[in-house]
């Protein structure tokens, strides 16, 4: 998978290509012109995205959420500062008082925003945290002039234009969802419904995390976690497609993204995670 920062930058020194998709060295971040398609209306840049210590991130609100809400930063579950949850592990109200850089449209630093807990984390099924912050929505804004990132609450289409926002690496990657992964295994972890990007979105280590922004409507559909860096069958950095009826499918060069639809089913008034609501399918400790 998308390898942590570490990782990516012994990967870099080494003059290879790891985890978290082969790719080529870090470059430096493209103009949101430059990242947008013809098709695409809303302007693609790096406000509300954030940095981690070893991943990329972003500052993410539902449908439901309100200003006075505290925030929500979304990352992947594999980029937790505790480390790579076990296969059924979930991880719910943890306390946490990770930091994280937010930037700008440009991908400067605006400032730092810290975390109060881990308000969801798993590998199961999908690959994604949720790290509740100490500051709302209203006081990120009013602070940084920076608004949050908005999640979609329905299925990416095959074929949309997407950008993949790495704010560690301040670089925009631009391409389409090629097609969705009936299950995707990598090592102990298997993933559902995961998307796959064409080859030019050539994600590297240190783009974990990254929100996957729909070129048209600019909301968030998917979070960047992993790619198959060498050809290998279903090992680490090396997932593999499975289909319906068991089929193995490995796609060397080929990154790919966990949908976030279903996060919104599955939180409630005050930015609160509640895996008891109905239509919530993220898996449960």
């Amino acid at each position: 998978m998308h390898r942590s920062l570490v990782g990516a930058l012994s990967a870099l020194l080494l003059g290879g290509a790891t985890l978290v998709g082969a790719g080529a060295a870090p470059a430096t971040a493209a103009s949101p012109a430059a990242a947008s398609t013809a098709k695409a209306p809303k302007a693609v840049n790096f406000a509300g995205t954030v940095a981690l210590s070893n991943c990329s991130g972003s500052v993410v609100r539902t449908p439901g959420s309100v200003d006075s809400d505290p925030a929500l930063v979304l990352s992947n579950g594999h980029c937790l500062e505790s480390g790579f949850p076990g296969a059924g592990e979930v991880i719910v109200n943890q306390p946490s008082s990770r930091s994280f850089t937010l930037l700008t449209a440009s991908g400067g630093s605006a400032g730092t925003v810290r975390a109060s807990k881990i308000a969801y984390a798993t590998m199961t099924d999908t690959d994604i945290s949720l790290y509740q912050l100490t500051s709302t929505y209203a006081q990120i804004q009013s602070a940084y002039g920076i608004k949050a990132l908005q999640l979609s609450d329905s299925h990416p289409t095959q074929g949309s234009a997407i950008n993949v926002v790495s704010g560690y690496w301040k670089k925009i990657y631009s391409c389409n969802i090629d097609g969705f992964v009936y299950r995707l295994k990598e090592g102990e972890w298997t993933w559902k419904d995961s998307a796959r990007y064409t080859s030019a979105c050539n994600t590297i280590g240190g783009t974990s995390g990254s929100p996957v922004v729909d070129s048209a409507s600019g909301k968030v559909v998917a979070v960047n976690n992993t790619g198959n860096e060498d050809g290998g069958r279903c090992t680490l950095n090396n997932p593999c497609e499975v289909d319906q009826s068991g089929t193995v499918t490995v796609r060397k060069g080929i990154n790919y993204a966990q949908q976030t639809y279903g996060i919104t089913k599955c939180v409630t008034t005050g930015n609160k995670i509640d895996l008891n609501l109905a239509g919530c399918a993220l898996p449960k400790p």
